[in-house]
């Protein structure tokens, strides 16, 4: 029988002593009473922030998404915004998702923060991430809040926290929040108004600044002409897609794009979907079988605050291949520097991006364009630091991860699916005129660069025992490293809690480099309950026809791995 948590108990009690509804006290003690483990996981600790901000299952609890770990956190977040910002006038952004509470969360976000004192601009509705990042820095504000969990389940929802360069907040910002949230013990410390006064509602005005800035990526001088060929099946898998991507695909000219009419509706149970990720293939079913139904050339789709999308294309057998994301930045790379190179663009201080755990191939096309490649760590608000800390020195191109994350230009310091959708079908367009897919441009670019194929694990540990367990594994990888792999030697191990060797901020992930040039990374998940692996292999690439073989022999190669790592 599970035993009461301690520090469950203490949170709890805070919460029964403070001023919060009655019903909900009687529903802790019930909790308390009658579900030991669930209690224990609601309170065991405050949500805290991770690469991704806060995020948690919606429910009672400090551990929980609910109106008041909602209004306490924000509360902090106004305490630290005024510290950072004496004597002025303050102004922040507010917007949310399609997720079940995500309205009211930011009506309750907009409300404390006005309580506040400051000026608040919040959607009138649901709007993408990368529109929220964009309307930061576009209307000059100090802060910024999106309310989503992305691609979590259902039951989840999130607090997505924003600094004045529109970035998510990165140390030491991230973790001095926490020290003011923290410092928000009773809910009779939040100030709150019930009423609308000093906030602004914006929607349709900043859409349109938001989509020029979109329409101005383009790499295509006659924006309107040629693009009309393409047929595009577009998913929002319920979510803010819907507002932005099918407008911004117009204004590239491509008018025929054919909705997923089913999963076009916004709805935070996403009722056609196993799960709302693009990364699962059971998240594109429903909008390949209407790509295929209409011979399209190209499957686009996003994840429900649209700020990641997926890809899958036609080859010239007719036959539906899926994109990943370490191809496809691999590709956007690609494009965006030849095509700045055919219209004698590059400069000797662009730059693009790619993560610690995002494959190498995209150094390698870099390199052969002579941009410099920077290597962050894992989440985009590490990205969006090095675009800030290289402003006014380097240009920045075009980056990012293996999670389905891409951003072009620097309008937005967050992923940005909208223009990536756009920029995706323009490269499409621009590789049938060479008489190529996707596809096939993808194998030409194994044959200059050599093949790279990537793979990961993701073990799931919820609650507090799986986190202990996590723990664990991290500790035991770090103290007890292999000395091979599948039969090669670890040339080299990377411990990026190891500053002076890394140069970046510390960070909870290891690395194996073989002397084969495989890379295994390990690293626990920053918004979710899990620890991922991630395995790289590069093998000579001689013909297009060798790619089926090779791919076979990458998956054999990771496949004894994995059973050599008990995964």
């Amino acid at each position: 029988m599970a035993q009461l948590d301690v520090v469950a108990c203490r949170n709890a009690e805070k919460w029964l002593k403070s001023s919060i509804e009655e019903s909900i006290k009687q529903e802790i003690r019930s909790m308390k009473e009658s579900n030991v483990e669930e209690f224990n996981d609601a309170f065991y600790k405050t949500l805290e922030f991770g690469t991704g901000g806060l995020r948690g299952i919606m429910g009672i609890g400090t551990n929980r998404m609910n109106i008041y770990t909602v209004s306490m956190t924000t509360q902090g977040f106004c305490d630290y915004i005024k510290e950072q910002n004496p004597g002025k006038e303050i102004k922040t952004v507010i917007s949310h998702d399609c997720r079940n509470n995500s309205k009211d969360f930011a009506l309750i976000t907009a409300r404390v923060m006005a309580a506040n004192g400051f000026k608040v601009f919040l959607f009138e509705d649901l709007r993408p991430t990368p529109e929220l990042s964009f309307a930061v820095r576009e209307l000059c504000a100090d802060a910024g809040v999106m309310i989503t969990a992305s691609h979590n389940p259902k039951e989840y929802n999130g607090y997505k926290a924003y600094w004045n360069d529109g970035a998510q907040l990165t140390a030491p910002h991230d973790v001095l929040v926490i020290e003011k949230v923290n410092a928000i013990t009773d809910i009779a410390q939040v100030k709150i108004q019930n009423d609308n006064s000093n906030i602004t509602f914006i929607g349709e005005d900043m859409d349109n600044k938001y989509l020029q800035m979109v329409h101005s990526l383009s790499m295509n001088r006659n924006v309107s002409a040629g693009n009309k060929n393409l047929k595009i099946v577009y998913t929002p898998l319920h979510g803010t897609g819907i507002m932005l991507v099918p407008k911004a695909l117009r204004m590239y000219g491509f008018n025929s794009v054919h909705l997923v009419e089913a999963q076009s509706i916004c709805d935070g149970n996403f009722p056609t979907c196993v799960s709302p990720n693009p990364e699962e293939p059971a998240a594109l079913d429903m909008g390949l079988k209407l790509a295929k139904q209409i011979n399209a050339d190209m499957l686009l789709a996003t994840d429900p605050d649209a700020d990641r999308v997926a890809t899958a294309v036609r080859n010239k057998r007719n036959e539906w291949i899926p994109i990943n994301g370490n191809q496809m930045v691999s590709l956007l790379t690609y494009y965006l520097l030849e095509r700045r190179k055919e219209q004698n663009m590059l400069k000797q201080n662009d730059f693009v991006i790619n993560t610690v755990v995002t494959t190498d191939l995209v150094k390698e096309i870099a390199k052969s364009f002579d941009v410099k490649c920077y290597s962050v760590l894992t989440g985009f608000k590490h990205i969006a630091a090095k675009i800030r800390n290289l402003q006014g020195k380097e240009k920045y191109i075009g980056g990012g991860e293996e999670s389905y994350g891409y951003l072009i230009g620097d309008s937005v310091r967050d992923k940005d699916s909208v223009s990536a959708c756009c920029i995706l079908a323009e490269m499409a367009e621009w590789a049938s005129k060479k008489g190529w897919t996707l596809y096939e441009l993808l194998l030409d670019i194994y044959m200059k660069y050599g093949f790279y194929h990537e793979e990961q694990v993701s073990i799931v540990r919820k609650g507090k025992s799986g986190a202990a367990q996590i723990k664990q594994m991290m500790s035991d990888f770090r103290n007890n490293p292999p000395e091979k792999i599948d039969g090669t030697r670890v040339a080299d191990i990377i411990d990026y809690l190891n500053t002076d060797v890394t140069h970046l901020p510390e960070s909870n992930v290891l690395q194996y480099l073989l002397e084969d040039g495989c890379k295994v990374s390990v690293r626990p998940s920053g918004t979710e309950p899990k620890i991922k692996f991630y395995f790289s292999v590069r093998l000579e690439c001689d013909a297009q026809s060798d790619f089926q073989s090779l791919k076979t022999k990458a998956l054999e190669k990771i496949d004894r791995i994995k059973r050599e790592m008990n995964l």
